[in-house]
């Protein structure tokens, strides 16, 4: 990790597929932590304030909120109901996330390791208020806007994905737009990990206009067709040449 993070990182999304058993569920165990303390450490110190709110619990969300908690410690005794438990943790306020990760080309080793990188990314900054979708050919809901899941548990799921078919950009942003409408927050912003190369007919550039906003995350290697579909639809672009740089990109991603 010190000396190649991004070849290492790619190593280990590669393991969770493993074809054995055992060395996939070591992979599994260490991959969540990993990916998740990676995206942390790696994003830049976000602007403005932050607030503490009483959050629903995830073992990496917070302290426990004991007043919060309290009924359902008393009432569960040795078998407490995780979901009725309460953290306290620092959110950005109102802000809503909808990350879009392509998964129609190659989806192993760093692109795959971006991906999950990503996710744990969009945990940290909106734990109360995201949404990760994966898109080829369909859309697949890795998690909805307002459904609970342990970031380590959701960035296996995302190296668990596989590239699959053609692009439906269009049906993508789309779906994006349904997750965080049911979102109260002032601000939404779509996340879109692609190279924006459409293969399937729609209209893309129609579906994000109609998103209020969004931001382009492309491979530094392959981002032309990123950067004119930015332009086109009036969204960001960024970009990263590895899994490592992802985290201080999704942090910028969200600087007015």
């Amino acid at each position: 990790m010190r000396e190649c993070p991004d070849e290492t990182l790619a190593l280990l999304a590669d393991l969770v597929g493993a074809t054995d058993q055992g060395l996939r569920d070591q992979a599994k165990r260490i991959a969540g932590s990993i990916f998740v303390d990676v995206a942390r450490r790696g994003q830049a110190r976000a602007r403005g304030v932050g607030k503490v709110r009483t959050l629903p619990y995830r073992p990496d969300g917070g302290d426990l909120d004991f007043d919060a908690s309290l009924e359902a410690v008393v009432e569960g005794g040795r078998r407490v109901d995780a979901d009725r438990l309460r953290v306290r943790g620092w959110v950005r306020p109102e802000t809503a996330i909808c990350l879009l990760v392509d998964r129609s080309g190659s989806m192993g080793g760093k692109p795959l390791a971006t991906a999950a990188l990503a996710a744990a990314a969009v945990a940290s900054l909106a734990p109360s208020d995201f949404s990760v979708l994966a898109f080829g050919h369909e859309v697949v809901v890795a998690k909805s806007q307002q459904s609970l899941k342990a970031s380590d548990v959701l960035v296996n799921d995302v190296l668990s994905l596989r590239g699959h078919g053609t692009t439906d950009l269009a049906g993508a942003l789309t779906a994006a737009s349904v997750q965080l409408g049911r979102s109260r927050a002032g601000r939404k912003v779509v996340v879109l990990l692609s190279d924006c190369r459409a293969t399937v007919a729609g209209d893309a550039i129609g579906a994000a206009a109609a998103l209020d906003e969004l931001v382009i995350v492309a491979p530094e290697s392959d981002c032309a067709e990123a950067a004119a579909f930015a332009t086109s639809v009036g969204a960001r672009c960024l970009t990263v040449s590895g899994p490592s740089e992802v985290a201080a990109a999704m942090s910028r991603a969200f600087e007015r």
